[in-house]
């Protein structure tokens, strides 16, 4: 029997499969895998980033909102997607910063808060699961939580001892963090922009970077995906209260971007499969296995 490609991309914030990892979503599902953006939280205490929807119905209505977005998100890049029901956490700021709410996923013991994921693994079946890094791939506290939930599930779904409620064991085969700020990025965008006499959104951003104090991994894999680009900044549009469509994230021509760096960028955490890196393919390894 023929078996399809599975891909499951975990996320915090509906959102967050939109500005990492969108346009290889839709490469795969374009090309016959199954996909499924698994969305911990519901956001509901996310800042409203445009202007044109901070208005007084929305911030009341916030979460029933942006459940209502990232259906339209999932719709544009053809994946499945799935709450998992926890309560969004916050991004607290301040000096001290505040306690986190009573409640919230980033205060989830790690077994009550892994248990939904692991039930999601063991019914999808995914061969390759991508998240986030240690450090959330910025210190968000849900970003961190969801870094240590995703590699609680890809190590506990295959062992039928660990969560014996959630369903069958089924072992996932790769783990991929995004990289999604890789500064090598920045500097080729905007050497082709200095080229073009363009001016250059990204450099008060790369001079963020360069203070960051988390590390960069390293890239092991890029996947080609440019022809997929517009399909993502569609979906980020479609969270209408998150991405104001005159902002940063659309500042850089798609012609610009496709030239200077045609890639999303991951770095393999763990593998139980043999691939050569540098890699071109999240699937490299498993389609061997795999008859599509």
């Amino acid at each position: 029997m023929s078996e399809r490609l599975r891909l499951m991309a975990v996320h915090a914030h509906p959102d967050d499969e939109s500005s990492k990892g969108a346009a290889t979503m839709a490469r795969y599902v374009r090309e016959g895998a199954e996909v499924l953006v698994v969305t911990l939280t519901g956001g509901e205490r996310g800042s409203i980033l445009n202007p044109a929807m901070d208005r007084p119905e929305i911030v009341a209505n916030i979460g029933e909102v942006r459940r209502k977005e990232m259906a339209e998100a999932r719709q544009i890049l053809g994946v499945h997607q799935e709450f998992s029901g926890f309560v969004d956490s916050g991004l607290p700021e301040g000096d001290p910063l505040p306690p986190l709410p009573e409640g919230c996923f980033a205060l989830q013991p790690l077994d009550a808060a892994s248990e939904p994921l692991v039930r999601s693994v063991r019914s999808f079946k995914p061969h390759v699961m991508i998240t986030y890094d240690e450090n959330g791939g910025y210190p968000h506290p849900d970003h961190i939580m969801t870094h240590k939930v995703s590699v609680e599930a890809f190590d506990a779904a295959g062992d039928p001892e660990r969560y014996p409620e959630a369903g069958d064991p089924w072992q996932p085969l790769k783990l991929y963090y995004h990289v999604s700020f890789p500064r090598a990025r920045f500097e080729a965008i905007s050497k082709l922009l200095e080229q073009r006499g363009l001016e250059n959104p990204y450099k008060e951003w790369m001079e963020r970077i360069d203070e960051r104090d988390w590390p960069e991994w390293d890239i092991t894999t890029q996947v080609r995906c440019e022809e997929y680009f517009e399909t993502r900044d569609r979906a980020l549009i479609a969270h209408a209260t998150q991405i104001d469509p005159n902002g940063f994230w659309f500042a850089v021509p798609l012609d610009v971007q496709r030239e200077a760096w045609p890639y999303e960028d991951y770095h393999l955490a763990r593998s139980l499969v043999d691939s050569d890196i540098p890699e071109d393919d999240l699937f490299a390894g498993v389609r061997e296995g795999v008859r599509a």
